[in-house]
């Protein structure tokens, strides 16, 4: 499989979990490389349902070695109950095979304060962040003033480091109306998470350069979508990482030049968690989608805002990622759709666009202009074989992939293994 990059190439919640579970079958290291516990892979192996946010989804697979990388910032607590609750599950978790960098940064208690009070004090104008306080966790980190697993390992450096951190952010948190934290507190609980995260601690780039030298195969595990992306994003409607191909070497170590391949991931529609703008948003498809028990948010359980296929957007996605091959999941959501609508422009008044202008306000005044495509109306999520898809489908998925400007490689009808289809 060579070293893949696996992206969103929409606003997140493509389905990148079961994508990256699918392909690790054939890798050897999965690398997580950005964002927090903001984000959720949600996985079906058989009956049974794995919701992953922090540790890479291919801890789901024997023999496969999973690291978080530089570029992540990890809630020690959050990420102590993932593992506890995997390990519940039967899923085995250890040093073996679950690698966490010593550079990635922590969420503490005083990120999520700020991050509910920022979001209270936008009003109206909030971002719809998951309060998890990923966004403060970044800033602190581009401010020089972030806390690194390799603090938290360390007791007596841990300890001096919190206590002044924790000193300033009260005073903030008192200024916004919020309640101070208590340092004896945070201490105890962030000491007892280091204890048990240390013996997964560990410098990951000399162990992802390794495994390379071996001719390991390595999968970079992306999180939320490109239009989330800090600088391509959105913004300010955005995530505060890089969440596109480029933030795959930046938050592992690993350079551009041993990356080989770009694999975009997208629904056959589009949905969007949060605030911003969404051109093609449809309260039809919604109320579809959401009566089908779909589309609901893997991380808050918030429901997604749904809408026709932006061939727009993911045109500009192929272009920031240098997307090789597609991914298209969800294909079965559209089975019961008469008449199926894609965006391939907008007009801002008078004026075409045909990329994603940079400004949110002025994406959020753009209409769509549209092609339809007459639906297939014939459930899709027995077939296994590109053969077996509906020969409208296959029009539709080929007709989206071409407007994408990447190649089709996978077509997935349903949340299990078993359904999903290599073109």
């Amino acid at each position: 499989m060579a070293n893949t990059i696996l992206v969103g190439a929409q606003w997140g919640d493509e389905g990148k979990g079961k994508i990256i579970d699918v392909l690790t079958e054939k890798a050897d290291v999965v690398v997580r490389y950005a964002g927090g516990n903001n984000a959720g892979h949600t996985v079906f192996i058989g009956q049974r349902k794995y919701v992953l946010h922090l540790v890479p989804s291919g801890i789901l697979r024997k023999n496969k070695l999973c690291v978080i990388g530089n570029g992540v910032v990890v809630d020690p607590l959050g990420l102590v109950e993932e593992i506890e609750g995997l390990k519940k599950l039967g899923v085995k978790v250890s040093p073996a095979n679950f690698v966490l960098s010593e550079t990635a940064h922590v969420v503490l208690p005083y990120h999520r304060e700020l991050d509910a009070q920022r979001e209270v004090l936008k009003g109206k104008n909030k971002i719809g962040t998951t309060k998890r306080g990923i966004g403060p966790a970044y800033g602190d980190k581009a401010a020089r003033v972030g806390l690194r697993m390799i603090d938290l390992v360390h007791p007596e450096r841990f300890e001096g480091k919190l206590r002044l951190r924790i000193n300033e952010n009260n005073g903030v948190l008192r200024a916004l109306g919020a309640k101070p934290l208590s340092f004896k507190k945070v201490l105890t609980e962030y000491r007892r998470a280091g204890n048990y995260l240390k013996p997964f601690v560990a410098n990951t780039v000399p162990l992802l350069h390794g495994a390379m030298r071996r001719g390991h195969d390595l999968l970079f595990e992306g999180a939320q979508g490109t239009f989330l992306d800090i600088d391509h994003g959105t913004y300010p409607f955005v995530t505060s990482s890089n969440t596109t191909a480029g933030g795959a070497c930046t938050g592992s170590g690993v350079p551009p030049h041993r990356m080989d391949r770009v694999v975009g991931v997208m629904k056959a529609y589009t949905t969007r968690v949060g605030e911003g703008p969404l051109p093609t948003e449809n309260q039809e498809i919604s109320d579809l989608l959401h009566g089908m028990g779909r589309e609901f948010g893997a991380t808050t359980g918030r429901p997604r805002r749904c809408g026709w296929f932006d061939s727009v957007a993911t045109r500009h996605a192929t272009m920031v990622n240098g997307i090789d091959d597609l991914a298209v999941t969800n294909l079965d959501g559209l089975d019961t759709v008469e008449t199926i609508k894609v965006c391939v422009a907008y007009r801002y008044g008078k004026i075409r666009y045909d990329f994603v202008p940079n400004d949110a306000q002025t994406l959020a005044d753009c209409r769509p202009v549209y092609v339809e495509f007459e639906g297939w109306r014939t459930p899709t999520h027995r077939a296994r074989s590109w053969k077996q898809l509906p020969p409208k489908a296959r029009a539709y998925l080929k007709a989206i992939a071409e407007l994408s400007g990447a190649k089709l490689f996978i077509a997935s009808v349903g949340p299990a293994r078993e359904q999903t289809i290599f073109v």
